[in-house]
């Protein structure tokens, strides 16, 4: 079977048709959307996810402008005359093998009728508002040149005609960018005498950039006035609006004034298979590349993600792992942004590391409320908030536990999805501590660890808690969080050891097993105690070893055929540790 090339990188619909791309058919979200009664639609999805491909989808199947379909040349479009009105057919070669095309006489009226305006914000992620405000008016720019046609019709008055030349010299005030996507909106259905479809991508990708570099308030208020505009009280000039973005910029950010919006979150059941690749789709996929053995594997690194009921793949990782020349699975996904917002939250901007942080990477849930609505403002002083972005984001997977209807609202147990989301939580942790400790010294602390080493691992491990945690990091439960500092310092040690936490082994649970992956090598299994009131020190270590020897930790070890091993309690006071071997 000859196979067809992946298109790594493009997002373009007809790009992908016409260049005979491998093409995962997901022309039934057209279906869906005019199924759906809402005349706006907002779909939050993670980035990388397809967005934009189905947006292109949508633009190409509705789009009647024929400034559009007079610079196309191939067989697949129609070239028609401005001025002329809607034509007779458009794109609608593209999807003749498509699944839409069998959805039946009342979808395919719809094909090539409307005007479109198709937005994409997806390269807006400037580091200062003026560069931002400049790309955004080059933007509206471009998509009034799609549309330069209207500047020769007698349809659009003389000052109509001023302001379109002024939004395509650049020359605009800031008033009439705010106003160019409800003006273009009239201008093309006074054109057509038709409503006109609006296509908005990324919506949120400037607000992100904005929230990242202090000037959040500006683009927020752009772009809730841009929207508004154009999607408020626009009944009678709007057909149907579909608006992407990672998340739902909160109601009265930037939705203020809507008509209720239909807004359908990867919580929602509605098109949980339109975005990403389902498990069908990647076994077809990996058969068709002859790489279906490779299944478990590939499950492993990018499966995980759930979307209403459905378990979803990355499709960008899917698609850079099998266009690779050694199809080798590793992270795709997490080197397509810097991650920085979610490096900040979870490390309070360096100050210290997030407890959850260490259930998540040894495998285990967490259970929080989550926020369909998320003020990118507030994330960093509501716990709620900064869980619900991480969501949203794709960096954990959720399961729903309960409702809570006196407060309103809705618990998930979170997980990290698959391994290669669970890179970057790896990666926050070691930058982290390698802010903290140099690189050479956290090298012997670990080595002479490795080696049985005690006083030396103790004595920098010690000077190490003095440098980088502070009296407030301690909190209620103060053993959790030294349990989360060793178990974030320890993943250093891999690949040459696994480390566990928290799991059964002889009659009990530890707190850390480190388990090497030579067998001959020296194993270890530590117990955290902190000295209570009317407590030693010495007394708090004898508990600590006495508590190994009773339940047998060890038992998990000689299962695993590692008969040289360390049994260590760690007590401290305070910033004072004490570490005894027994």
């Amino acid at each position: 079977m000859e196979m067809k090339q992946l298109p790594v990188g493009v997002s373009d619909f007809k790009d992908i048709v016409t260049g005979d791309y491998y093409y995962v058919d997901k022309t039934l979200f057209i279906k869906e959307i005019m199924d759906k009664g809402d005349k706006i639609l907002l779909i939050p999805r993670p980035r990388r996810f397809g967005k934009t491909l189905n947006l292109s989808m949508l633009k190409y199947f509705y789009d009647c402008c024929p400034q559009t379909l007079s610079a196309d040349k191939d067989a697949n479009s129609v070239r028609v005359v401005s001025g002329t009105g809607p034509p007779v057919d458009s794109y609608g070669k593209l999807f003749d093998s498509l699944a839409i095309s069998r959805a039946g006489k009342k979808y395919l009226d719809h094909m090539g009728k409307y005007p479109v305006i198709f937005l994409s914000f997806r390269d807006i992620k400037e580091p200062d508002w003026e560069i931002t405000y400049r790309k955004i008016k080059k933007l509206i720019l471009d998509e009034y040149l799609r549309h330069d046609y209207l500047l020769s019709s007698p349809k659009l008055k003389s000052q109509e005609k001023d302001y379109f030349r002024r939004i395509i010299d650049l020359k605009g005030l800031y008033e009439d960018y705010e106003k160019s996507l409800e003006k273009l909106l009239i201008f093309l259905c006074r054109y057509y005498g038709q409503r006109a479809v609006i296509l908005i991508d990324e919506y949120d990708a400037p607000v992100h950039a904005g929230y990242h570099s202090d000037f959040y308030e500006q683009i927020v208020n752009f772009i809730r006035n841009f929207l508004c505009g154009g999607l408020k009280d626009t009944d009678q000039f709007l057909q149907k609006s579909v608006v992407t973005g990672i998340m739902r910029i909160a109601k009265e950010s930037i939705f203020s004034g809507l008509n209720n919006p239909g807004v359908y979150t990867l919580l929602a059941e509605e098109f949980d298979e339109q975005f990403g690749f389902t498990e069908q789709e990647v076994e077809a996929l990996l058969k068709d590349f002859q790489l279906l053995d490779r299944y478990d594997e590939v499950r492993r690194w990018y499966n995980g993600y759930r979307f209403g009921q459905k378990i979803i793949y990355n499709p960008w990782s899917i698609v850079n792992f099998l266009g690779s020349k050694a199809n080798k699975c590793k992270p795709y996904w997490i080197n397509t942004s810097d991650n920085k917002i979610v490096e900040s939250l979870l490390s309070k901007k360096g100050k210290e590391l997030k407890p959850e942080l260490e259930q998540l990477i040894r495998g285990e849930t967490i259970e929080k409320a989550i926020e369909e609505d998320i003020v990118l403002k507030d994330i960093p002083t509501d716990e709620d908030l900064m869980w619900s972005f991480l969501l949203m984001g794709g960096y954990m997977k959720q399961d729903f536990t309960r409702r809570d209807d006196a407060m309103e609202k809705n618990y998930y147990n979170l997980s990290i999805p698959n391994k290669e989301v669970r890179s970057i939580y790896t990666r926050i942790i070691r930058r982290y501590f390698s802010d903290k400790i140099e690189n050479n010294r956290l090298e012997i602390m670990l080595k002479a660890l490795l080696q049985g080493e005690i006083d030396v691992f103790t004595e920098i491990f010690s000077d190490y808690v003095v440098t980088a945690m502070s009296f407030f990091d301690m909190g209620a439960d103060p053993e959790k969080v030294y349990h989360a500092f060793v178990m974030g310092l320890f993943l250093w040690l891999s690949p040459a050891c696994q480390v566990k936490s928290n799991r059964e082994s002889g009659y009990g649970r530890y707190d850390i097993m480190i388990i090497p992956a030579d067998p001959e090598k020296l194993g270890y299994i530590i117990e955290f105690k902190k000295v209570r009131k009317n407590e030693t020190v010495e007394s708090a270590v004898e508990s600590a070893l006495k508590q190994i020897e009773e339940r047998k930790y060890e038992t998990e070890l000689k299962e695993r055929g590692i008969e040289t091993y360390k049994k260590l309690a760690v007590v401290f006071n305070g910033k004072d540790v004490t570490i005894r071997e027994s």
